[in-house]
């Protein structure tokens, strides 16, 4: 990658990586790279060294480990299990991509895994918790309580875990920096249909700031210092939407480090960058247009977004 800015501050992403198949209305593909991790690490390696932690096994291809390597990710912390097989996830999704269906889940290696931080992983500034357990994403942050300082730190959940572990998400959510959530999420959590009250509401579980995606309808941000609404960018070649949430999540945080800023300011800014990159994702399966876009053409599509949105 190339050299970042001297404000950069290391990112830690904790997730999932994983083996997809996914079949959509006009194409599917197996053996593909995925996992919030492997989204989220890529996304934020385009504006700030990212470190990795996850597990995979011993079937993990050369390919993949070729892929991440070539985004400069620190890997020290993605755990290898030799004798075990790494999670595998197999979905279809709808006609107009509507919705998805989740055909297969073989957990593997992922059923144990247990992130454990080491001293250097600890003195992280900027951390994003990928839609793991919030048990495990509370694991986390009990680490990050012991150290000498507290990061920033933003987590992702999904639908499962707002209905079976509601217990220790509304926990996790009183330790958040920044909550990013999908609008049926939201709906879920929150009972309102109208976003500005979600998003309102959702600050007052507990998340200094949240961000709602509406998916091709953009996203909004609601921090102490103001509301910001940003639309989507006008995606013409539509293949494949998995892993555009981690995407965007990963660039938010990415953004952010490379700043080393979480000001409204910053925070805008950053919302935008996650829009642009997260654009780039749906354009393939799996990370390929995402990996192999480039910092130009993000930073184009960030210009874009701007002539769209200012008047």
């Amino acid at each position: 990658m190339s050299a970042y800015p001297k404000s950069a501050r290391p990112a830690l992403i904790i997730g999932s990586v994983a083996i997809d198949r996914v079949a959509t209305p006009f194409a599917q593909s197996d053996n593909l790279l995925g996992g919030a991790a492997s989204y989220a690490a890529i996304a934020a390696s385009y504006f700030a060294p990212t470190r990795v932690v996850g597990i995979v096994g011993g079937d993990f291809p050369k390919p993949f480990w070729q892929r991440l390597q070539k985004h400069g990710l620190d890997l020290s912390g993605l755990q290898v299990d030799p004798e075990g097989k790494t999670f595998y996830w197999s979905g279809k999704y709808h006609d107009n991509f509507s919705g998805r269906d989740t055909l297969e889940v073989r957990l593997n290696v992922f059923e144990k895994f247990s992130p454990v931080l080491t001293p250097s992983l600890l003195e992280s500034p900027f951390v994003m918790l990928g839609a793991i357990m919030p048990a495990l994403q509370n694991q986390v942050v009990d680490q990050f309580a012991k150290a000498k300082k507290q990061p920033f730190i933003l987590a992702d959940t999904f639908d499962l875990w707002i209905h079976t572990a509601r217990v220790d998400l509304d926990r996790l959510l009183r330790r958040l920096d920044l909550f990013v959530i999908n609008e049926d999420e939201s709906l879920l959590l929150t009972g309102e249909r109208n976003l500005v009250r979600a998003g309102q509401h959702l600050r007052k579980m507990g998340p200094k700031s949240v961000v709602i995606k509406k998916g091709g309808h953009g996203s909004l941000l609601f921090h102490r210092d103001g509301y910001f609404s940003i639309s989507a960018y006008p995606v013409t070649k539509f293949v494949d939407p998995t892993g555009a949430g981690d995407s965007y999540a990963g660039a938010l945080i990415g953004y952010l480090a490379s700043v080393n800023r979480t000001d409204f300011a910053a925070m805008k800014k950053a919302v935008a960058y996650a829009t642009a990159v997260s654009s780039l994702t749906v354009e393939s399966f799996s990370v390929n247009r995402l990996s192999g876009a480039g910092r130009k053409t993000i930073d184009a599509r960030l210009k874009e977004l701007i002539q769209i949105t200012r008047f």
